[in-house]
């Protein structure tokens, strides 16, 4: 089974999931009973996670609720079983990850076959999924006779399923079952592919465009100034809708200018998550070099002197050690770790480029309600009763918000859980925990391969307002390519 795309973002429910608050689906008890091959074919054929529809086929002779739980997230596309020396999940943190995984990724059907072998603390535990998370739950069962379609409701009357409906009949079980999914992808996503840049000059902002300009050839050039360009357009836009200008002040009695001003604190904060999201996609550190150099140059042109370490490409952070969460990437995440928090522990630390050290210091409540920030306040927690500085600000791309969503639900769902307790508890802690969790997932993390001592570029990202006017400037910067000789 395919790990599903997920979502960017977590958007309205299909049509066929019932509103917030209304009471769930009843369950659908489909009786086969001549065993056909037809109806377990059909009920394959139906699955399509990508759109919220699982077919769970439990594994035979296990009576254990946690294998039920890890046929769920199979299903699902996650399959904790890929490496034999992977970590498991005990029952109730492998329930409380299918739990956080539906809602995060919205699935909304689910049909389970051999429903008649499933013993009552199973079907309790379908009960319990069901009731949290309003999945509309289809039961398949091999019933041949009344006896046994009686035996049945009973258990799940018990197990507190009491408004399963039957259906038999192979015509009727088969309209019940739904059509087969069409164009449902098999396998995972192609390779990813982007454009290589050269190597930059290491020039500060004001000669940056106009070096790559004289250095490289046509080709080389209009790459990297889309780049150039991007960022200065980003920043321009930015500026516009965050920080507007201030109103104009009295410079000094003897006609000199006004000391640049220096951000706040709330402002700098914003100033390093922009940073963090104009360079999180970042496909080579080059492609950040130039984004960046753009960026300055867009600030600049509102009279805001944005300054960040000279040469980028020796520093971490995003854009520098961070690698793109591609569907690919992510395809891999997801598939090779089901326990959510693992998953967005790896991920986080794919998209933050920063040392596992401050990442462990991520709480619940670092991540904002959108699942879009991460903010760690290092500084807080180090130096105790000082003056607060700014947070850590890390932007989460929309492709990993879902798993950061479900790592969060699975956290708040743990018992003697607190907003202020680690998000990432032992999942990178201790050598041995973050050797396996490199091994389980099977990726490398540049981060870990080059280290980098010292904060992260983008957090020594300091900007001053500069009391000067700002010259009449385009929001989109012309091509350099018409004016070559």
């Amino acid at each position: 089974m395919t790990a599903p795309t997920l979502p960017a973002v977590p958007g309205p429910q299909a049509v066929t999931t019932p509103p917030t608050g209304a009471a769930p689906w009843p369950v659908r008890l489909l009786l086969d009973g001549d065993d056909d091959h037809a109806v377990h074919r059909a009920a394959y054929q139906r699955a399509d996670p990508a759109r919220g529809r699982i077919t769970v086929d439990p594994t035979p002779h296990a009576t254990s609720p946690a294998y039920l739980a890890l046929d769920v997230l199979r299903a699902m596309g996650r399959d904790g079983f890929s490496r034999p020396e992977a970590e498991r999940m005990s029952t109730d943190p492998a329930w409380r990850a299918v739990t956080c995984w539906t809602l995060a990724t919205d699935v909304h059907e689910a049909i389970v076959l051999r429903a008649h072998r499933l013993t009552l603390e199973r079907l309790r535990r379908l009960a319990v999924w069901r009731a949290d998370t309003g999945i509309r739950l289809t039961l398949i069962a091999h019933a041949p006779e009344p006896a046994d379609e009686q035996h049945l409701q009973t258990r799940l009357h018990d197990a507190g399923l009491t408004d399963a409906q039957g259906v038999r009949g192979a015509d009727d079980v088969l309209e019940a079952i739904g059509p087969p999914a069409t164009g449902r992808r098999h396998g995972p996503p192609p390779g990813d592919h982007a454009h290589p840049l050269p190597t930059l000059p290491r020039s500060g902002m004001a000669a940056f465009r106009a070096d790559c300009w004289r250095r490289q050839n046509d080709v080389h050039f209009t790459h990297t100034d889309g780049q150039y360009r991007a960022g200065y357009a980003a920043a321009r836009t930015w500026l516009a809708r965050t920080l507007p200008s201030p109103p104009p002040t009295a410079g000094p009695a003897d006609g000199r200018t006004a000391e640049p001003t220096a951000f706040t604190l709330q402002e700098t904060e914003a100033v390093r998550l922009f940073l963090a999201r104009l360079t999180v996609s970042s496909p080579s550190p080059q492609h950040t070099v130039a984004r960046v150099r753009g960026a300055q140059a867009g600030f600049l042109s509102r009279s805001v002197l944005l300054d960040v370490p000279d040469d980028l490409t020796d520093c971490a952070g995003p854009g520098l050690t961070t690698v793109p969460l591609t569907p690919r990437v992510l395809h891999t995440i997801t598939w090779r770790l089901p326990n959510p928090l693992r998953a967005a522990a790896l991920a986080s630390m794919l998209f933050t480029g920063t040392s596992r050290d401050l990442l462990s210091m991520t709480q619940i409540e670092s991540v904002d309600h959108h699942h879009a920030t991460v903010a760690i306040d290092r500084d807080s927690r180090i130096n105790i009763g000082q003056a607060p500085g700014p947070r850590h600000m890390y932007a989460v791309p929309p492709r990993a918000r879902p798993l950061l969503r479900a790592a969060v639900e699975f956290r708040r769902r743990s018992p003697r859980t607190a907003d202020h307790h680690g998000l990432f508890a032992n999942c990178f802690g201790t050598t041995p925990r973050l050797e396996a969790l490199v091994a389980d997932a099977g990726l490398a993390i540049p981060t870990l391969v080059h280290p980098h001592p010292g904060d992260d570029w983008h957090t020594t990202a300091r900007c001053w307002r500069l009391h000067t006017p700002a010259p009449p400037t385009p929001d989109v910067l012309p091509r350099l390519v018409e004016l070559r000789p």
